[in-house]
């Protein structure tokens, strides 16, 4: 190789090898691929270089480390340099109006990564181009940045986080000018846009110079007041609050959530909650939960429960690390907590917008048949049953925020009023000032919600049975294998797709008929005249949905950012046929019957969900 090094034998290899130690200043990583190349860690070397990462509508996701297949600054300069490019294309305004970017508290110092120098970083690499960059000073959760692209009217916005996702962990989340993630086919015009800009441009580098520029503003102080300010049009019951009862703990899992939800429940006038102590401040090594992720449950809520216990409280709220999701636990009368689902919450909050708009006296008040909610397609659809029982509208998009956010944006543009939308994965948009999910304002409203019922004496899981009771009962069951191997996970799905002959789907699953199949893979869907589905479809991921004869649900899929194939179920009875214990046996049985047929986990050595 031509810097001294000897060759790996691989000449593709070499080349990005070379050409990474020709482009990267990061001293840590740098001396990391030379040490690699100089012990033939060949297999080691593959992994950080086989491929670069995909820069898709969620952006970017990977480990923390060096070589093109991680998060590190090369690719993050890479990354923003095509990002800008593709801006510049777009926007003609761009350097009048800027971008934000935001960060949370993640760090990897074997590398020298985190999500503070990303953010810098990309801040650099704008400014070199003339771009107004709002960097926030310090940590926030995302919510605010597609709130700040909104408010202040900005062409972008860029939020460093992996979410939920394990410690080495970090991503790129790309907001564009309607507040909402990107969708096609903007991932593949920016993915075009940075490989065409793979060398570093002479001032990318100059985080120094960048953050004394005239081009740089600190958003921070004004976009937290305002953000406060905003959500406080969904706070109904102000004297409620003040005097309730209800004792409230918050954990935000080591994340940034804390003084966020605090000053939140302070804008609602609610007591601010308790909160677990050895998880409030932000850590990027999660010291204290195996998964930073409050969607597996229990096990990152132990410390909530003990600190609920000893404080006499009955609701725990958790956020996970960048603030975007909620869960919810209440304390039973059994002494018990219940963790309740994504959907369970979705029918719960759902129900409780819709309460509010109800009972408000306002001008200029939306007519209830301009009042839209929508979920996606892997949700619960209690808020179809509740639409169609109360009159508003009901809408499904494709999974993930990115759908609702721009199909909100597109209903509010005609003078709809979009009152709330919702995914299983505990995202929940309560307030259309934020166009994704936003964990912080669903934390002050569920508060304000829970005072709410205890003054009437009802519990979160008395008002969840009335729900179900009024607009039927829909009970779900969701979970995932863990598989590595994308031959497998292709195999899977196309023996579904050739079940019984070429291009033939399966009619029954284990004695269960089915009705109805869809696969927004491949575009079919047997209930449409044409057999062509409605919503988008995308080659690039796996997903079938299958409805069966006894009024089941079941939607297999792959997932955009980890290795999971995941299923989910649900099982939808009429209003009055609440022989609840009837219905999770049936749905227990159709769940075992699709992962005995249709995933074959022993067959296709999948690794099931860990307890």
């Amino acid at each position: 190789m031509e810097n001294g090094l000897e060759s790996t034998g691989d000449s593709r290899l070499d080349q990005a090898v070379t050409q990474w130690l020709l482009y990267d200043k990061n001293p840590k990583t740098a001396a990391a691929v030379r040490s690699m190349v100089k012990d033939k860690a060949l297999s080691e070397l593959q992994r950080c270089f086989g491929a670069r990462m995909e820069f898709g509508t969620a952006g970017l996701r990977a480990a923390m480390g060096p070589g093109v297949s991680c998060m590190n600054d090369l690719t993050i300069i890479q990354t923003t340099q095509g990002f800008c490019a593709y801006l510049e294309q777009c926007f003609t305004d761009l350097k009048q109006r800027g971008v934000v970017i935001g960060f949370d508290a993640r760090a990897h110092p074997p590398s020298g990564g985190s999500s503070k120098r990303f953010a810098c970083l990309a801040a650099s690499v704008l400014i070199s181009r003339g771009v107004p960059v709002y960097l926030f000073s310090d940590i926030t959760p995302t919510p605010y940045v597609p709130f700040t692209v909104s408010h202040l009217g900005l062409c972008a916005g860029i939020m460093v986080t992996a979410s939920h996702n394990p410690k080495q962990d970090n991503g790129y989340k790309v907001y564009w000018a309607n507040g909402a993630q990107i969708i096609p086919p903007h991932d593949k015009g920016i993915a075009a846009a940075i490989e065409q800009n793979l060398e570093p441009w002479p001032e990318s580098w100059d985080t120094d110079g960048a953050l004394q520029s005239s081009l740089l503003n600190d958003p921070y102080q004004d976009i937290h007041r305002e953000y406060c300010q905003t959500i406080q049009q969904h706070c109904f019951h102000r004297e409620l609050n003040k005097n309730t009862k209800v004792k409230i703990v918050h954990t935000s899992v080591h994340g940034v959530g804390h003084i966020f939800v605090q000053a939140a429940f302070k804008a609602f006038d609610l007591h601010p909650p308790y909160a677990v102590e050895e998880q409030k401040d932000p850590d990027p090594e999660f010291p204290t939960v195996k998964y930073p992720n409050p969607e597996e449950g229990e096990g990152v809520l132990t410390l909530s429960f003990a600190l609920a216990d000893k404080e006499g409280a009955t609701v725990i709220l958790a956020n996970d690390p960048d603030a975007d999701r909620l869960a919810i636990a209440e304390k039973q009368k059994s002494g018990q907590w219940r963790v309740f689902s994504g959907n369970e919450l979705g029918a719960l909050l759902g129900w409780w917008m819709f309460q509010c708009w109800k009972q408000q006296k306002v001008e200029g008040k939306a007519s209830i048949k301009d009042v839209y909610m929508l979920s996606s397609t892997v949700s619960s659809k209690i808020l179809c049953a509740i639409a169609v029982k109360e009159g508003f509208h009901f809408e499904e998009t494709l999974t993930g925020f990115k759908w609702m956010g721009n199909r909100a944006r597109e209903l509010m543009d005609q003078g709809k009023t979009v009152l709330f939308a919702f995914e299983e994965a505990i995202g929940y948009m309560c307030s259309h000032a934020v166009l994704d999910k936003d964990g912080v304002s669903a934390a002050a409203i569920a508060g304000e919600f829970v005072s709410y019922l205890a003054s009437k004496n009802i519990t979160l899981s008395h008002q969840l049975r009335s729900i179900y009771e009024e607009y039927g009962y829909h009970i779900t069951k969701n979970s995932y294998f863990i598989c590595h191997n994308q031959d497998t996970i292709k195999r899977l799905f196309e023996r579904l797709r050739n079940y019984d002959g070429k291009n033939s789907y399966p009619k029954e699953c284990g004695g269960f008929a089915i009705t109805a199949v869809r696969d927004l893979t491949t575009g079919y869907d047997s209930n449409q005249p044409d057999n062509k589905a409605v919503l988008p479809t995308s080659k690039s991921s796996q997903m079938i949905t299958f409805t069966f004869a006894n009024g089941g649900v079941a939607t297999m899929r792959t997932s955009g950012t980890e290795p999971k194939i995941k299923y989910y179920t649900e099982l939808c009875a009429a209003p009055g046929n609440s022989d609840l214990n009837q219905l999770k046996a049936e749905l227990d049985n159709l769940v075992d019957a699709i992962v005995e047929h249709f995933y074959q986990p022993e067959k296709n050595n999948l690794t099931p969900r860990p307890e």
